[in-house]
């Protein structure tokens, strides 16, 4: 008798999750567990938006959770600073140590002399902003301006509208004209696509405004391709087609608009002929593409950031806002406009913050722009940055002038602090390194910025070595530092609870026990919601304000209007003659600004670092298909391959799709060593689509050894130099 093998028992189960990163869709994602391992990764069917599938990014996502670079242990570094040498220590050291430079450097220059560097790479609101907030609020240290994505388009857009809401987006299934101004969905918000396309099967038809011919562009019936900087030109353009064709709408205008025959007089200063010269796009285009948009109803447009990086961000995009409300497109369902629908999830995040902890100061902390993080490291004043500590966030490669924030981490003096999944590129730099959560591996609470349902993400493993939530590092770091008020002592799901704790009727009836069963619900509003329903708009007038007293008094043109940006022909000659082209960095289809940038197959998808020219603009530089070229400007240099296959801008335009880390770049350097960190023109956002840069084939100015060393870094195949 043959007695079989005593087989070790499987446990399978499948467990919902969140993903965290900055993407409008924020999905909610099916992993399957297998005695404690995450063996798969789907899209969730049951959630209306996510709909059953995933990214390209996070389809791969195992790949980051498992990766031999995850970092699982508190590190301390043991050799030059960016040489990536760190050996391993215990949490009470690492944590002991923090506490003891932290109060060193309070005492000899003040809290204000400690800077927390933070963003997005985690946008679950624990994670985000809660027990960090508390922790830097209730030190004193100097307050980040979050400004680097979305900061100049929100207060321009919520010039016209009143507030950082728009359409449903799951409505515009019934628009018959859907624009993608300035964004790319097909890789930057692949889930509203679906949508698109039930809306094109049911007659609609979609138009791309870009300068770049993006994914999304090459899916639409129509691709109207202005230069960088200069929507604000089309738009007004646009409307003033509109107006003297007699296509605006006169009631809604009459109903629910403040300021029309101001506006109607400031739009003939735009006709097409005079628009051409400013965007590039020929008059008669801009005429019927008025005329389409005026007569096709409903129609909907999707903006998103990209619009909003440039010097003359805010404006264009509070200029761009204004067409739906000469069509009355808001009167339709799936009409209208959307840039983000984060207004509408009124979460309690004073709480989680606690901002009142800022008031047991004798002072009130400045505020340092995170887009200046360079100059914050380099300029001594007092009292300067000593100590640096940052999470969720990879600095080094995402912030703009890149060689001077480098060089700020370069800094002996500066002691760093970095809380990350993988050893990033600003990593590197760290003094300390502790290890950070997967959202596979802690609770938090999500809203979105693309669709209308919270959701609540829970560990489907235990935490891999000793990462821990930011939650926890700061509870742990507050007990260092002797910090004894009880708000650090709650619990995430404390801190769950607090921030769905609004009497705000769009959170009736979404409770933690709620979200535990459910995982997801939709904000308690209409379906469809219009948040706009019944005229009421949150701006001081009550209606949509294409003159607005408010920007008036705030320094700005009450009235929408084109202004050249900083680095242009018209706003800058000199430097525009010495560095001739426009370049824009949008975000690439296998990269999520930096998050997934380091996994092998996101690199080999994305391929290589490309800078996408114009024939004319390559011919007359004497560069050809897959050539390496040197781009150039004050700021910096970068390498790149060129692309000359697409067409995809207009003469006097490049593009590279960002955003490759320094470690992965030809010769050390990504794009942002030639962007600018100079401001927007609103909410201090950051400018990295005004960018004039020189190109030329890098074999002019390397040495025959250096351009080895590229070619070895990214061998070009025989298919890839013919094109």
């Amino acid at each position: 008798m043959t007695i079989a093998p005593n087989r070790p028992t499987i446990k399978v189960e499948t467990r919902r999750v969140i993903c965290p990163h900055d993407c409008p869709d924020t999905c909610c994602m099916s992993a399957t567990v297998e005695n404690g391992r995450v063996t798969k990764v789907t899209g969730e069917p049951s959630h209306p938006f996510t709909q059953g599938f995933l990214c390209i990014k996070t389809n791969y996502y195992l790949e980051r959770l498992y990766s031999p670079q995850r970092i699982k242990y508190p590190m301390r570094r043991v050799g030059p600073k960016g040489s990536g040498q760190f050996e391993r220590t215990s949490w009470d050291e690492a944590t002991d140590l923090i506490a003891q430079k932290f109060k060193e450097i309070i005492a000899t220059h003040g809290a204000e002399a400690i800077l927390p560097y933070s963003y997005a790479g985690t946008m679950g609101l624990l994670s985000y902003a809660s027990m960090d907030r508390r922790f830097f609020n209730y030190m004193g240290a100097s307050l980040l301006d979050r400004t680097i994505c979305s900061t100049a388009g929100k207060e321009g857009y919520t010039y016209t509208m009143g507030g950082s809401f728009g359409t449903d987006p799951e409505t515009i299934v019934n628009a018959k004209l859907i624009i993608a101004w300035g964004t790319n969905p097909v890789s930057t918000n692949v889930h509203l696509m679906p949508f698109i396309n039930e809306a094109k099967k049911r007659g609609a038809k979609l138009v791309t405004v870009d300068p770049h011919k993006s994914k999304t562009a090459d899916q639409s019936d129509l691709f109207i391709q202005p230069y960088p900087g200069t929507d604000a030109a089309l738009a007004l353009s646009m409307m003033q087609v509109i107006i003297e064709e007699d296509l605006h709408d006169k009631e809604f205008i009459a109903s629910d608009t403040y300021g029309f025959d101001l506006l109607a007089e400031r739009v003939k200063e735009y006709p097409p002929e005079r628009a051409e010269q400013i965007t590039g796009v020929p008059a008669q285009q801009i005429r019927d593409f008025a005329r389409l948009y005026a007569t096709t109803k409903p129609s909907f447009i999707r903006l998103s950031y990209g619009l909003n990086r440039h010097t003359n961000g805010g404006m264009m995009v509070r200029t761009v806002t204004c067409l739906p409300a000469l069509v009355g497109a808001w009167k339709h369902v799936g009409g209208g406009a959307l840039l983000s629908t984060g207004g509408s999830f009124p979460l309690n995040k004073a709480a989680l913050e606690r901002p009142d902890f800022l008031r047991r100061h004798n002072y009130f902390p400045r505020t340092i722009n995170m887009i200046k993080l360079g100059e914050a490291l380099l300029d001594y004043k007092e009292p300067p940055v000593k100590a640096l500590f940052v999470y969720n966030s990879n600095p080094a490669v995402v912030a703009p002038n890149s060689r001077k924030v480098i060089a700020g981490l370069e800094r002996e003096d500066l002691f760093c602090v970095v809380h990350e999944q993988v050893m990033t590129d600003t990593a590197r730099y760290a003094d300390v390194v502790l290890p950070a959560p997967t959202t596979f591996e802690c609770l938090d609470l999500h809203a979105a910025y693309g669709h209308l349902y919270v959701q609540l993400s829970e560990p489907t493993i235990p935490p891999l070595g000793e990462v821990v939530a930011n939650t926890e590092v700061f509870r742990r770091l507050a007990v260092k530092m002797g910090f004894d008020d009880p708000a650090f002592r709650d619990s995430d799901e404390e801190l769950v609870r607090q921030a769905l704790d609004s009497k705000h009727p769009h959170l009736a009836g979404i409770t933690y026990e709620r979200l535990q069963k459910e995982t997801f619900a939709r904000l308690n509003v209409p379906t469809p919601y219009n948040p706009f329903a019944g005229g009421k708009y949150p701006t001081p007038s009550g209606k949509i304000e294409l003159y607005s007293e408010k920007m008036l008094r705030a320094g700005f043109d009450p009235l929408p209007t084109h202004n050249p940006t900083a680095e242009s022909a018209d706003g800058s000659p000199e430097l525009f003659a010495k560095y001739p082209l426009r370049l824009v960095t949008p975000a690439a289809h296998h990269f999520l600004n930096s998050s997934f940038a380091e996994m092998p197959t996101m690199l080999k998808k994305q391929q290589r670092p490309y800078l996408e020219l114009n024939e004319v603009d390559a011919r007359e530089r004497g560069i050809e298909q897959g050539q390496w070229v040197r781009a150039w400007n004050d700021r910096g240099e970068a390498y790149f391959v060129a692309d000359l296959n697409r067409d995809s801008v207009a003469a006097g335009v490049a593009c590279h799709l960002s955003l490759w880390w320094q470690r992965y770049s030809p010769l050390g350097w990504n794009c942002n060593t030639l962007t600018s960190d100079v401001a927007a023109d609103m909410g201090g956002g950051a400018t990295f689509h005004t960018n004039l840069v020189q190109v030329e084939p890098a074999c002019r100015s390397l040495s025959p050894e250096k351009m080895k060393e590229l070619e070895n870094l990214y061998p070009l195949s025989e298919e890839v130099r013919l094109g």
